[in-house]
């Protein structure tokens, strides 16, 4: 790589890296000196890896604030916004992104001057969710007609990438409603079901490649892989990730799952081998979270490494890192494109990090996997009805990034009494085994929100990956839910456990910042700005736009304690006693039992309930299955002060690395981004945002000149909001 460094011009240096790693040839580089940054996560191979070097080891030092774009005011209003997630894309000199409240815009890259604004929800009910990025697609042979497809709610868009205006050829004057082709019962009402886009797909000639999110509860719609026309919206085909009758992979459900069971969906991207012609990407966990006795079986597709030809939709190779989920790990990032020296070979490889804190490192024309994995035994006493699988998956290299199981030499001792009240804890529940299922005593498990996140991971071109890793424990508890009928006996209630309890818990008592206490809601907020949250969303929480407005007015009045039998009209979501659910449709789907909401077990000051560290940045070399270097990810400054050593953060928020020797990620609890030296993990840059970058950052080039960019969001666990876009340049 040193040569590579000191070639006279841009374009030399790009011709060479291109020729030597293909994985990046699709980083679009100019004559003029621009670089940009076309695709989400970089290129469509996902690396995050630039080849820029004009900021290096040498002078990143000197960045300075180059520009900011305020975003939170595009959307016209105060107060407190959703957070932006959005990881922007540059092409020809342009930024886009969007705004916390999903409105799509476009900036000069080099200044922040905005060029135009589309707002997707102009005279319609605004429904928000997080954005991670928006896609470019352009005709071949330089034609005119040039396009950013994003997705707001339900809905994807096409609008024209000079103009900002609706693409009218596309869909129904420019949009595509996400919901249609995906339930399999025609007389279920579509708006009922929640479907968004988090993260973006990948475009393919003239496809575009999605995935979705969808709910995770009984209500949750199957979440199939489809490719649309670029041009004009229409569906060109679907992958059953849950398979129908003659399907393969059909045998490993119960014959009626494909009717009544959701989720299995990629919400996290994808990325795409051009020269194979192939799309990879990641599946979750099947609905319900937690409880699978109406699943038996292995439930193929999800949890897999799909590997799918772009043209078709037809599999190729599957893939299953979990057999019937019970502990909700799905594949939360992107796959990584990868060529590694294995054995003395060059081999073309998906690398797939896991919340659980895995790497799979597989081949990519066969998808077998490079390192050792080992099947084992498992524990199988589940609930009244489950059937966990026998044996699950264990890669033997690398070692895990993360935690696996909380034992008592894990918990915290930062104070007495922290150690105490945690210890407290532990005595009371299960922990032990990663896989041991979940159980109404309660049980501590790592990898629920991490290990590995939507922010996913980076890779240069010798095959090192840099990954970024959560710390926390979560305690999940399952409630039987025929013993709590006459609690539900109420149609509020029976909204509420059906929709806000898996998060908010049965008992309305949150999980702290994370998901907030609904208890004593009423003090905080009025009925009407519950209405309003319900509908459009806020930060972590989807819009509930698909509960009609009768509904979210009994849930509401549920909520403030006024409801009475009185408001009660349909039993539609009523009574979740097991007896009840044959006398009810297949969809949606009502399980005996339903987890106590997502909580973190936290010490009594508000800390991780382990000993640091708490988030982790790591660099992996995947030729070997080595790590080069671990670091703490973040600190608390409080407790820094206190003289305890850094103890890194939750975070949420990816990397990016550069030729220039550095590793660029913010994501902390700290609110700052930094830059680390990507041979020794050590912070050669640090720069104190004025909210939270829960974001992953991008560089580019305009003019001869780099860039770092960045969303500053905030909201996320109770941090104060954002709403900008920063900048970073030297002087």
């Amino acid at each position: 790589m040193k040569n590579i460094i000191y070639l006279g011009s841009i374009g030399s240096l790009w011709l060479l890296l291109a020729a030597m790693y293909p994985n990046q040839s699709d980083i679009h580089t100019d004559p003029t000196g621009n670089t940009d940054w076309v695709h989400y996560g970089g290129n469509k191979a996902g690396n995050r890896y630039s080849p820029l070097t004009q900021i290096n080891l040498g002078n990143v030092k000197n960045l300075q604030v180059a520009w900011t774009y305020n975003a939170a005011k595009v959307d016209g209003e105060t107060g407190r916004q959703p957070e932006i997630q959005c990881q922007p894309i540059v092409v020809n000199g342009i930024l886009y992104g969007t705004t916390p409240k999903l409105k799509l815009f476009a900036v000069k890259a080099n200044t922040g001057e905005q060029l135009w604004v589309f707002d997707p929800y102009k005279d319609k009910t605004a429904r928000f969710n997080p954005n991670r990025g928006v896609m470019y697609w352009e005709e071949d042979n330089g034609g005119s007609d040039k396009r950013i497809l994003f997705t707001a709610g339900p809905t994807l868009f096409a609008i024209n990438a000079l103009t900002g205006e609706p693409v009218t050829q596309f869909g129904k004057n420019g949009e595509v409603d996400l919901r249609e082709g995906l339930l399999n019962d025609p007389n279920y009402d579509i708006k009922k079901v929640s479907v968004t886009v988090t993260s973006p797909g990948v475009i393919h000639k003239d496809l575009l490649v999605m995935g979705c999110t969808v709910s995770e509860y009984g209500d949750a719609a199957p979440g199939h892989v489809r490719a649309f026309d670029v041009r004009t919206g229409k569906m060109r085909w679907i992958f059953h990730t849950i398979p129908q009758p003659g399907e393969a992979g059909y045998e490993t459900w119960p014959k009626d799952a494909y009717q009544k069971i959701g989720g299995a969906n990629n919400w996290a991207g994808m990325v795409l081998d051009e020269k194979r012609g192939m799309v990879y990407l990641g599946t979750g966990s099947p609905a319900v979270d937690f409880y699978g006795g109406s699943r038996a079986g292995q439930n193929l597709y999800s949890d897999c490494i799909l590997a799918l030809n772009a043209e078709t939709g037809k599999l190729k190779w599957y893939y299953q890192t979990v057999h019937h989920d019970l502990w909700d790990r799905d594949l939360p990032c992107q796959p990584n494109l990868v060529t590694v020296k294995h054995n003395g070979k060059l081999v073309d490889a998906v690398a797939q990090s896991t919340k659980d804190g895995l790497v799979y490192v597989l081949d990519r024309d066969t998808g077998t996997s490079l390192f050792p994995v080992e099947e084992r035994a498992v524990p199988t006493t589940g609930l009244p009805g489950e059937q966990p699988w026998p044996k699950q998956r264990v890669p033997l290299k690398p070692d895990p990034f993360a935690r696996q199981v909380f034992t008592e030499a894990d918990i915290t001792d930062r104070t007495p009494e922290a150690h105490a009240f945690v210890k407290e804890r532990f005595l009371k529940t299960r922990a032990g085994n990663k896989f041991m299922p979940p159980s109404l005593e309660g049980t501590l498990f790592f990898g629920i929100g991490g290990g590995a996140e939507w922010g996913g991971n980076a890779a240069d071109p010798d095959g090192i990956l840099y990954q970024n890793s959560n710390e926390m424990v979560w305690d999940v508890k399952m409630l039987n839910m025929a013993e709590r009928t006459a609690e539900l006996a109420s149609k509020g209630k029976s909204l509420y456990q059906t929709n806000c309890a898996a998060c908010h818990g049965a008992d309305r008592k949150g999980s702290g910042q994370t998901y907030p206490s609904l208890v004593d809601i009423g003090k905080r907020l009025t009925g009407q700005d519950i209405q309003a949250v319900l509908k459009t969303g806020r930060g972590r929480m989807p819009s509930f736009e698909h509960i009609s407005d009768q509904d979210r007015s009994t849930l509401i009045r549920f909520l403030l304690n006024t409801e009475t039998k009185a408001t009660e009209t349909d039993d539609h979501h009523n009574a979740s006693a097991p007896e009840a659910v044959a006398e009810k449709p297949v969809f949606p789907y009502i399980p005996p039992y339903i987890n106590n909401g997502y909580t973190k077990l936290l010490d009594p000051d508000g800390y991780p309930a382990v000993k640091p560290p708490w988030g982790t940045l790591n660099a992996i070399n995947l030729n070997t299955g080595e790590y080069l270097w671990k670091v703490p990810l973040g600190e608390f400054p409080e407790l820094t002060k206190k003289g305890i050593p850094k103890t890194g953060t939750e975070n949420y928020g990816g990397p990016i690395v550069t030729a220039g020797g550095l590793v660029f990620i913010a994501a902390t609890y700290d609110e700052r981004i930094r830059a680390f030296d990507r041979k020794t993990g050590k912070v050669v840059w640090e720069y104190q945002l004025p909210a939270g970058g829960f974001a992953t950052p991008i560089t580019y080039q305009v003019n001869g000149k780099q860039y770092i960019a960045i969303a500053v969001g905030g909201v996320k666990n109770g941090h104060k909001p954002g709403g900008s876009y920063f900048a970073f340049a030297l002087p």
